[in-house]
């Protein structure tokens, strides 16, 4: 699919699809399955946005895997939204 959309300079498949699934099966398992598509595609906007997509993605899926974590805690959230000092 990389290739078919002009991608494959930008994305190490393997390294990707590792990605993919780790935040899938976190938003699966911590809020519902049909989140997981949307939330995959607006990681996929959001990083395409960066300098540095593959970097901003990997940064993205952690955090949106610890929210999904958590997502069924007590708190609202399971840290707040923009925590920059949160980000590696």
């Amino acid at each position: 699919m990389a290739r078919e959309l002009g991608l494959e300079s930008a994305v190490d498949d393997s390294s990707s699809a590792a990605t993919i699934a780790e935040l899938t099966s976190h938003v699966i398992d911590g809020v519902d399955p049909a989140a997981a598509p949307l939330t995959a595609f607006l990681i996929g906007v959001a990083a395409g946005r960066a300098d540095d997509p593959a970097v901003a993605a990997r940064d993205y899926v952690q955090k949106v895997a610890h929210l999904a974590d958590g997502w069924t805690s007590d708190d609202e959230r399971a840290e707040p939204a923009d925590d920059q000092s949160a980000r590696a």
